[in-house]
């Protein structure tokens, strides 16, 4: 049955079910007022489902309706919907014949009374506040004086330009290296991205700004990428923020170890200045030699002052008393050395004396002979055999002879 040529006489007919969910369809889809409208209301029961759709439903004071928004639409939202928020929601109005209810398949979905934009940057903020990306705690140090500058930017806006001149101004020494990127529209996250990975894996400079002027905020909204915020929190050089102008802030400048409000206050914030720093070195050196000179009065006035002191002025006498007193000392040492040294010798010649008696030498001298044969010096009758040859040592020289006879006896 054609159920789009059903007129009102017609429904005396029977219907099934699904023929009737599929007229009240048809209405609802032919309807130019349906098909394309703008609901206003509160979002309630929100479900992000794992095939990616959200389904939730709109309410006002009085009344509700389902609503859906598929994954493909859903990927087009800048920020992220939750139950009680207000917005307005743009698609058409139709039946779903397998549960005979009524919704509206969103296509667009806009937060009422403030822009999606905004409210993703809010979302995403207060998100990554949360997790402690801000926390000035993790934030790094901007060296004193950097030898090398990277900047990500646009080749050919005024931003860069600025950091030149006014490094150029006031740090000549820094050397400035541009890696070019775009800023905004598409591809502008993943360019930003590649040139803090490029500059943080090579080490090659000493800081980095990142940057670009002001804007709307759809002009700085790369600025405000999730992606961003997180690879500018892990890197392991110091990053300056300097994105649009004094009012403007973004994610970047939250999570980046230094915030300006424009580029050329990033450049003025990267580098010294040299002439303040000569300017500071003169007066240094200046403050440096008063010291020194003051310091010398000082003490040449304290030299002065002592000088005149009673005990300069009697310096002589004072000098021969302690010549007398160290004479005295010498000669008691002196006579202490020498009583320790003859006491020495003495207990030296006792000692000889009986090294002497001990002696074997001393014994030969008396008469006596040592003899030995191969094994060394004999003690006994039992040491020696007939035939054996042997030395007999006196006092002046050694005799060679042979065992003829050994007896035995005392």
């Amino acid at each position: 049955m054609d159920i789009s040529s059903l007129r009102e006489r017609d429904f005396k007919t029977t219907l099934t079910v699904t023929e009737l969910n599929g007229y009240i369809k048809n209405l609802f889809d032919s309807n130019r007022t349906l098909v394309s409208v703008n609901i206003s209301g509160e979002i309630s029961n929100f479900v992000e489902h794992r095939s990616g759709h959200l389904y939730f439903s709109l309410k006002d004071n009085e009344s509700q309706i389902k609503a859906v928004m598929f994954k493909s639409q859903r990927m087009k939202l800048r920020f992220r919907p939750e139950s009680g928020m207000k917005v307005v929601a743009h698609g058409s109005v139709s039946l779903y014949p397998g549960t005979g209810s009524i919704q509206i398949y969103v296509n667009s979905l806009e937060p009422d009374g403030i822009g999606a934009l905004y409210l993703a940057y809010e979302q995403l903020k207060e998100k990554l506040k949360s997790e402690g990306l801000f926390d000035d705690g993790h934030k790094k140090l901007i060296p004193l004086f950097p030898e090398k500058i990277g900047v990500i930017t646009s080749p050919t806006g005024a931003a860069v330009r600025d950091i030149i001149n006014v490094t150029g101004r006031r740090y000549p020494l820094a050397k400035i290296y541009l890696y070019p990127s775009l800023v905004q529209g598409e591809g502008a996250e993943e360019n930003l991205i590649r040139a803090l990975d490029y500059f943080d894996a090579s080490s090659l400079v000493d800081v980095i700004i990142i940057g670009r002027g002001g804007g709307s905020i759809e002009d700085l909204w790369a600025f405000n990428s999730e992606k961003l915020a997180r690879r500018i929190y892990d890197s392991k050089t110091p990053i300056i923020s300097a994105v649009g102008h004094e009012t403007d802030f973004t994610i970047c400048d939250f999570v980046s170890d230094m915030r300006a409000p424009t580029p050329s206050a990033a450049a003025e914030l990267s580098v010294p200045d040299l002439r303040d720093i000569i300017l500071r070195l003169d007066t240094m050196s200046d403050r440096l030699s008063s010291a020194l000179l003051h310091l010398v009065r000082n003490k040449r006035e304290k030299l002065d002052n002592l000088t005149q002191n009673q005990i300069f002025v009697d310096s002589k006498i004072i000098f021969e008393e302690k010549k007398n007193a160290v004479s005295t000392l010498l000669e008691d040492i002196t006579a202490r050395i020498d009583t320790n040294v003859e006491k020495t010798k003495t207990e030296m010649r006792v000692l000889l004396e009986k090294l002497q008696a001990l002696n074997p030498l001393s014994v030969l001298e008396r008469g006596y002979a040592v003899i030995e044969n191969l094994y060394g010096t004999i003690r006994s009758s039992s040491d020696i055999a007939i035939d054996d040859k042997i030395k007999i040592i006196i006092k002046d020289g050694v005799i060679t002879a042979k065992v003829t006879e050994v007896s035995e006896g005392k």
